[in-house]
């Protein structure tokens, strides 16, 4: 049976053959919905085998990517929640053992959030087939090619930030 990604798909196909109606930027924003649809799909598998939200396992990949220690305040911003959201969040996460709360300053009432190193390995095996699809996506690509995509994702992200949503 197919997935509704899948059907999606071979609909869009039927769609955008020669001489169809479809235009670049549709095929661009259908393709952009499947990827999205496809890496939800893996993130909701995560959520539920650990018993999280998928929100949950967003607030993860915020803790993962920062280049600077993640605080509570700094999560709420990114996620777009409020602050009681996050708190009910990250007490799921350190309850179910991904994160703990760190007070490293001299500030005591600062708080670093921490990815538990053991459950990071644990995201990490969980994700290895998308890590494992993009390595081999990649390799599709010279690095110019490359170059292009990423200069595109990034300024479709920082657009995609000032898109306000229903809740803002």
């Amino acid at each position: 049976m197919a997935t509704a990604n899948q059907r999606g798909q071979h609909a869009h196909e039927r769609r955008t053959g020669p001489g169809a109606e479809g235009s670049d930027l549709h095929v661009l924003a259908a393709q952009l919905r499947r990827m999205n649809g496809e890496i939800n799909r893996l993130v909701h598998g995560f959520a539920g085998s650990h018993g999280l939200h998928a929100t949950d396992v967003q607030a993860l990949a915020a803790i993962l990517d920062t280049r600077e220690p993640m605080t509570p305040g700094r999560l709420r911003e990114h996620l777009g929640l409020t602050s009681g959201a996050v708190t009910a969040c990250v007490d799921r996460l350190e309850r179910a053992g991904h994160v703990r709360r760190v007070r490293e300053s001299a500030d005591r009432r600062v708080v670093h959030l921490r990815y538990v190193p053991e459950a990071k390995e644990a995201a990490r095996r969980y994700f290895l087939p998308l890590a494992e699809a993009a390595a081999t996506t990649r390799a599709r690509f010279d690095d110019d090619e490359l170059a292009v995509v990423i200069r595109f994702l990034t300024a479709m992200n920082k657009n995609l930030r000032l898109v306000p949503s229903d809740e803002g």
